[in-house]
Parts: structure tokens; C-alpha cells; sequence
């Protein structure tokens, strides 16, 4: 009982705010954090030597290629996921049979087939039959999803380590309705906008806000200009791994062994002219076309997060470190919406403002809601999407969030002390919005509402 009630009076001192705690403080320990609203694991009211915080050790991608046409047309779906997860092995010298759970975004394959598949995925890639395998959706943000799953359960101490990937072959599994729709949707406005076509919620952000043709096809052209003097530079390098597969000569059905280590659909040369000439898709008199929205995609990515006090016991260099998330509702008409309503409640989470965020990387799934975004938000261009973004990089539903994870984080280490914080978001079919606040993990400055402990 006595040991009991000691935890008790433990616990209740972490839990009193620093202001009006009186419990004595560690000599070593020179200040003290304000209170916040996040709470103990906010940003601002820890620094990065707590142990319980949840670190990303590595952060994998395979190149993203068009659905179809690209290069993982021929190219089954757990193939696709199997090389990201293995790398995570090989890159970090992990003991696969640690992983408490795997968990993978993905949003068009039927549950039970993708489910399979992303077993099968694991034992391909080195995992025994002890570790599981779970599958998350939540549309576009998926990838993200299961990583904040992952980071949740770690957090929650259901085990110290796991991965949080995303997995998507719009070639295998093109965007369709199965069966009939309820017809109660009738009498439900909102319901019945979860069924409108993404592109025509582009076409309600753009004309309800403002958002101009001209403005979109720029974010286009500045998409592809910036991911390819990436891809050219090497940057992606860090985050990409290359995958053996095959393509399929359509007309004589003869197979060629390739590689595939580069995104294929950046067009390195697009302009405001060529776009201009482009067609409205969903309108006849709108401005969503091809050159300025997602672009169509295959993909893969991963993600190894683990407790922080692990991550040291095993010498393992960190990547960043997972600070909060957050998952909003908005209109399903305006659907795009959705970064401008879940960024400010993801930064507000972690007790910071959105002036302390150094990268964001929000998803374009379409030029008029990724312009409607930054501007409602007020955020500087040169701090989104640095290397481009879905538009010219592609957006395969249930892997952008892992894709995003992967570049956000490699970039914010190429940086170095210049980037302390970085923020993933994407809007969400049938209206919502997610968002996650990363910080870098090496940043050892102090604290900036730290005040002098007395």
C-alpha cells in the first residue's frame, strides 16, 4: 500500500504545472517549462532528451510512377511494399522480430485482399510470422494515419517499436463504388456531397474562395520545377529505394527486368503556356485540369518509430522526433479545406505557433485547394512543399502520408540547425483534414518559453 500511494504522489508532482509545483528539481536541470496546453509531451514542454519520446529512426520511399503507363504498372502491390519494409531492416540493422506491429495505410484495395497483401509484404521482406500486420484508412491521409497510429500505441506502451507504411497501386485498384448507393443519401446534403467527385470539390474551393486559374497553374508549374531540380540534385536519393521489377510490353507481352528509382511523372520543362492550353476536367467552365491536380500514382513508403530510450540503447540515429496530430471534419463539398482547419489544431497541440514551424509538406491533391490553404493560412511559399509536391511527384492515396514523412523528415536534416520544425497535412475525401508536427531530433538549443527554475 505504501508503494502505492508513493507512485501516487509521484505521479500527481509530474502533473502539477511547473508554476505552482513545489516538489524540488534536479540540480543538473537549469530550467523549467512553461504549462502549455498540450501537455507534458508538447514541443515547447519537453526537450529532446526525454526517453518516452516517439522517434522516427528511418523513413523510406519507393519512386512514385504513374498509374497505368508508369514504371509499377506490371507490378503487384505487396512487391511494391516489401522493398520499403526491408529496407528499413537492412538500413538500421534492426531485429525485425522486435517490431510490436505494422501498420499500413491504403484506400482502394479491397480490405481482406490489401490486408493478405501486406503480410505477404512483410514475410518477403524479412519479418517472421510473430510480428503483425494491420491495414488503416482514412482516404488520403492514410499513411499518415498509421503512423500517428503507430506513435499513439508506443506512446500508450503497448510496445516500443513499429512501423507505420502506406501502400497504394491505382493501377491495380482504380478509384470505384461497389454495389449500390443508400438511398437515404437523398435527404442528406451532406451526405450526398461524400459521393461528389474529388474534382469537382476543386472546383467549389476554387470558385467559393477566389482561387483563379492562373494561380493554380502557377502552383503547378512551381511544383514540378522545384521536384525536379530535386530530383536532379539527388535530394531524393536519401529517401528512395530503388525496386527490381518488370515491364510488361503491352502489344507483345514480353517482359524486361528494370529498376525503377526515380519519380516518373515530374515534367521538368512544364510552363504557364503549356498548362494553359489544358482542358477543365470535371467543369466545362472550371479550372481543375490535369496539369493542376495530383497526379494519378503507385507507390510505397515506411516508417520505423520507436520509444526514444530504445533508439539510444541501440545507437541508432534519429530522424526526428513525432510531436502531435490531429484529425479534423470540414464540408465535404469543399473537402480541400481540410490543411487550413487540422494544421492550426496539430501546431496548437504541440504549444507551438505556425511562425515557429520551419517546412510544412502539404499535399496537392489539387492546385485550388493547395492555394486556398497557404493563402487562408498565411504561410510563406518558400517553406511549403520545397521539393514539390503531389502534383508533380504524384499522390498515391494510402502512401502519400509515408511519402510525405520520408521527404519532410531527409529535408529537415539536410538543413540541419536552420530547421527545427516541420508539419505534414492533407485534405481528406468526404470532408477532413489531418495534420502532424515532426521536430527535428538533434536540436538541443533551449527551450523558447523556458524560464529559469527557482
Amino acid at each position: 500500500m505504501e508503494t502505492a500511494i508513493n507512485r501516487q504522489r509521484i505521479l500527481l508532482q509530474h502533473l502539477q504545472p511547473s508554476s505552482s509545483s513545489s516538489s524540488p528539481r534536479p540540480e543538473s536541470s537549469p530550467i523549467s517549462a512553461s504549462e502549455c496546453l498540450a501537455g507534458d509531451s508538447a514541443a515547447y514542454q519537453r526537450n529532446h532528451v526525454f526517453g518516452d519520446d516517439v522517434v522516427i529512426v528511418a523513413a523510406y520511399r519507393t519512386a512514385l510512377c504513374k498509374s497505368k503507363r508508369g514504371g509499377f504498372k506490371d507490378t503487384y502491390p505487396d512487391d511494391l511494399l516489401a522493398p520499403v519494409l526491408k529496407a528499413l531492416i537492412d538500413k538500421t540493422n534492426l531485429n525485425p522480430s522486435e517490431v510490436g506491429d505494422i501498420v499500413v495505410g491504403s484506400v482502394l484495395a479491397p480490405g481482406s485482399q490489401r490486408a493478405s497483401e501486406c503480410r505477404m509484404a512483410a514475410f518477403y521482406a524479412g519479418f517472421p510470422e510473430t510480428v503483425p500486420v494491420r491495414t488503416v484508412n482514412r482516404q488520403c491521409s492514410s499513411g499518415l494515419q498509421a503512423v500517428a497510429d503507430v506513435a499513439a500505441a508506443i506512446k500508450a506502451g503497448f510496445y516500443d517499436i513499429g512501423i507505420g507504411a502506406g501502400l497504394e497501386s491505382m493501377t491495380v485498384n482504380p478509384m470505384a463504388w461497389e454495389g449500390s448507393v443508400n438511398p437515404k443519401v437523398k435527404i442528406f446534403e451532406q451526405a450526398q456531397n461524400c459521393l461528389l467527385p474529388m474534382g469537382i470539390t476543386s472546383e467549389n474551393v476554387a470558385s467559393r474562395f477566389g482561387v483563379s486559374r492562373k494561380e493554380q497553374d502557377q502552383a503547378a508549374v512551381e511544383s514540378h520545377r522545384r521536384a525536379a531540380a530535386a530530383t536532379a540534385s539527388g535530394k531524393f536519393k536519401d529517401e528512395i529505394i530503388p525496386v527490381a521489377t518488370k515491364i510488361v510490353d503491352p502489344k507483345t507481352g514480353q517482359e524486361a527486368p528494370v529498376t525503377i528509382s526515380v519519380d516518373d511523372g515530374i515534367r521538368p520543362n512544364a510552363s504557364l503556356a503549356d498548362l494553359g492550353k489544358l482542358r477543365p476536367v470535371f467543369k466545362k467552365d472550371g479550372t481543375t485540369t490535369a496539369g493542376n491536380s495530383s497526379q494519378v500514382s503507385d507507390g510505397a513508403g515506411a516508417v520505423l518509430l520507436m520509444k526514444r530510450s530504445v533508439a539510444d540503447k541501440k545507437g541508432m540515429p534519429i530522424l526526428g522526433v513525432f510531436r502531435t496530430f490531429a484529425a479534423v471534419g470540414v464540408d465535404p463539398a469543399i473537402m480541400g479545406v481540410g490543411p487550413a482547419a487540422a494544421i492550426p489544431a496539430a501546431v496548437k497541440a504541440a504549444g507551438l505557433e505556425l511562425d515557429d514551424i520551419d517546412l510544412f509538406e502539404i499535399n496537392e491533391a489539387f492546385a485550388s485547394q493547395f492555394v486556398y490553404c497557404r493563402n487562408k493560412l498565411g504561410l510563406d511559399p518558400e517553406k511549403i512543399n520545397v521539393n514539390g509536391g503531389a502534383m508533380a511527384i504524384g499522390h498515391p492515396l494510402g502512401a502519400t502520408g509515408a511519402r510525405c514523412v520520408a521527404t519532410l523528415l531527409h529535408e529537415m536534416k539536410r538543413r540541419g540547425k536552420d530547421c527545427r520544425f516541420g508539419v505534414i497535412s492533407m485534405c481528406i475525401g468526404t470532408g477532413m483534414g489531418a495534420a502532424a508536427v515532426f521536430e527535428r531530433a538533434d536540436h538541443g538549443d533551449e527551450l523558447c518559453n523556458a524560464r529559469v527554475a527557482r
